[in-house]
């Protein structure tokens, strides 16, 4: 069984133009004689690698903690794709995918609002990126509303160099976090046909 981390480190992550960077504060540390070493954090809610709920761009769609885990835990496929995805693109993965909820894209690619369509029309649960956002990042709030007004679960921010195409079994449940538009996640995928 191989376990693949597909998560950024939380301090030095990737982050949306205009977003907040996190902070990191150390309130208590043993190297200045303090008993224990306790640390305080502040972040967005879409740094690094994080979920999208409807509520995001969505006035009365679910906020992070009314959705159903389902979304975020399950057989997944990753596909790779480089550049702008077509329709006819986005239908050859859900294709290859043959029937996984949760699709994941790997390479350095746009999901177009023709491509957004498609993956709607298909019946996931979740679609997931490398970028900070689903769509083009100059413009990503149509391929938002046509994804997450369909229930869609966002999980964007994930790292799949060296991850080969295919079948895994998907964990990214995100922070509970009540009446949230979206919130950070630890993110991996299991192997089950590797071996130890």
């Amino acid at each position: 069984m191989g376990i693949y981390d597909i998560s950024q480190e939380v301090f030095n992550c990737a982050v949306y133009p205009g977003d907040p960077q996190p902070e990191k504060q150390t309130l208590y540390s043993t190297e200045t004689g303090d008993l224990y070493n306790l640390t305080s954090f502040a972040m967005c809610a879409h740094n690094g690698t994080h979920v999208d709920a409807p509520f995001h761009f969505l006035h009365n769609g679910k906020t992070i903690d009314q959705m159903d885990l389902s979304h975020f835990v399950g057989d997944c496929f990753v596909a790779r794709h480089e550049g702008d995805m077509t329709a006819a693109g986005a239908e050859e993965i859900l294709k290859k995918a043959n029937g996984a909820e949760r699709i994941l894209i790997a390479g350095k690619a746009t999901v177009t609002t023709e491509a957004a369509e498609v993956f709607a029309a298909g019946d996931i649960k979740l679609l997931g990126n490398e970028g900070q956002t689903v769509g083009p990042e100059d413009a990503p709030m149509q391929v938002h509303l046509i994804l997450l007004s369909r229930g869609i679960a966002l999980l964007e921010g994930i790292v799949l160099q060296g991850i080969p195409e295919g079948r895994y079994f998907l964990s990214a449940a995100p922070l509970n976090l009540g009446g949230a538009d979206g919130a950070p996640c630890r993110a991996y995928l299991i192997d089950w046909e590797e071996s130890k």
